[in-house]
Parts: C-alpha cells; sequence; structure tokens
C-alpha cells in the first residue's frame, strides 16, 4: 500500500506546494486547513506521517499533537513559521518528532518525511535490543557496543544513549531527558547534559563535530542513525 501523509495548514498555497511534492514521490496525500478536521481525518482514515502547521484559525497545532499523543505515535512533523528555540522546544514536549522552519526548502521537508517514516518502521518498543547502525544497546545486559567493541558507560551515560536510541533522529528536549534519565529534580540542570553527551561521544569513538550525538542547540539532543555527514555539532 501507498504511504499515506496528511498535511495541516491553513495557508493553500503550502498545502499545495507541499502535496504536490509529496504526490510526485508516490505518496498518498490528504489534506486539512484546521485543527479540528485534522484530527477528523486522523481518527477515521489515519496517515502514516502528519506534517502539522502551529499556526492554525482554530485550534493551534500544539493543542493537535497533544491530542493526537492521546492516542496515537504516529509520526508529527511541525511545519511552522515560529523559529525561536521556546517554539521548537514546547512542540516536541507536545510529542512531534521533527520542527521544520518556514521559508523551508521541498528536499530538506521530504529527507525529513523519509527519515521520520524510515525510524517509525524500525522502531520496536518491545524489543530489548536496539541498534543504530553499529551501535547495539542491550537494555537487558546493560551492554554498549559499537561494531565489535565493547563500550563500558556509567548508569547514567547508558540510561541517556538508550533513550536517544529508542527514537533515532528525533530531538528530545532537555527537560525532557533530565526527568527520564535524572528525575523531575533535575528539569532544569542542563550543564549534566553537555558533560555526559561529551562523555559519552569520546567512549564510542566520536568526536564532537562528526558525532552521530548531536546536540540541538537550545532545545536539546538527538542520535543519528550515522555518524558521517552531520552539521557541526555545538554543545
Amino acid at each position: 500500500p501507498m504511504t499515506s501523509v496528511l498535511v495541516v495548514d491553513d495557508e493553500p498555497a503550502i498545502l499545495r506546494a507541499v502535496s504536490a511534492g509529496l504526490a510526485a514521490l508516490g505518496y498518498d496525500v490528504s489534506t486539512a486547513a484546521t485543527g479540528e478536521e485534522a484530527l477528523s481525518v486522523q481518527a477515521t482514515a489515519p496517515a502514516d506521517l502528519v506534517i502539522l502547521d502551529l499556526g492554525l484559525p482554530d485550534i493551534d497545532g500544539l493543542a493537535v499533537c497533544r491530542r493526537l499523543r492521546q492516542w496515537t505515535d504516529v509520526p508529527v512533523i511541525v511545519l511552522s513559521a515560529e523559529g525561536s528555540d521556546q517554539w521548537k522546544v514546547r512542540a516536541l514536549d507536545e510529542g512531534a518528532d521533527d520542527y521544520v522552519t518556514k521559508p523551508f526548502s521541498m528536499p530538506e521537508l521530504l529527507a525529513r518525511v523519509r527519515v521520520a517514516l524510515r525510524h517509525r518502521a524500525e522502531h520496536q518498543p518491545d524489543d530489548p535490543i536496539l541498534r543504530v547502525d553499529d551501535l547495539t544497546i542491550d537494555l537487558l545486559q546493560h551492554r554498549v557496543t559499537v561494531g565489535d567493541r565493547d563500550v563500558d558507560l556509567t548508569p547514567k551515560e547508558f540510561s541517556f544513549l538508550a533513550l536517544l536510541a529508542r527514537w533515532p533522529g528525533r530531538v528530545l528536549t532537555h527537560r525532557a531527558i533530565l526527568q527520564e534519565v535524572w528525575g523531575p529534580d533535575y528539569s532544569e540542570e542542563t550543564q549534566y547534559l553537555r558533560v555526559y553527551a561529551s562523555q559519552i561521544r569520546k567512549k564510542l569513538g566520536e568526536e564532537a563535530g562528526s558525532s552521530r550525538l548531536v546536540a540541538e542547540p537550545g532545545v536539546g539532543y538527538r542520535l543519528y542513525p550515522s555518524a558521517s555527514n552531520q552539521k557541526p555539532d555545538e554543545d
């Protein structure tokens, strides 16, 4: 069956451009111009991925994402003119998988779509073994290997890396990581993440500028499927 994408935006020109770009690559595209319409479409004819604008005329995209996450894990890529770190963090905290700022290029958006769909297909939440290219994380044995080499991580380093590996390619916010790994009392201690990310990179045998563990400045961290061809990392 064709992979389906729901595009949600109240700007007709954006809907036409994104829909045409997706359809040209063989995606089955549906559209919605309001938040309520998007929720109705996704409930009656679930798409495999949602591209969601934040500035909708009825309910904003953050509310749409929040309500979607109550009953579906469909990948959500936010497409918004709001480019500040604050908005990115809010969207990701509400469950968005990625964030693209307007104006945008279609090749970039289509690449993000492919990545999100590939990660969803590869994600197996019940599997105790997480694999991201040559990186393997055994959740039961608390063992990490890169290729044939064992990597000795502390418990917190292991938890940090394993959390990112559950969602390869997806940005997890500073707050989300800190609350999950260190607990609610540490949700503002972002300096912990810089230190631990640096330690993990060294143990994986990677340098910051070419590591698969990438900082998204002001937002959070993501683990790319490959350490190659990534943008320069900035802690």
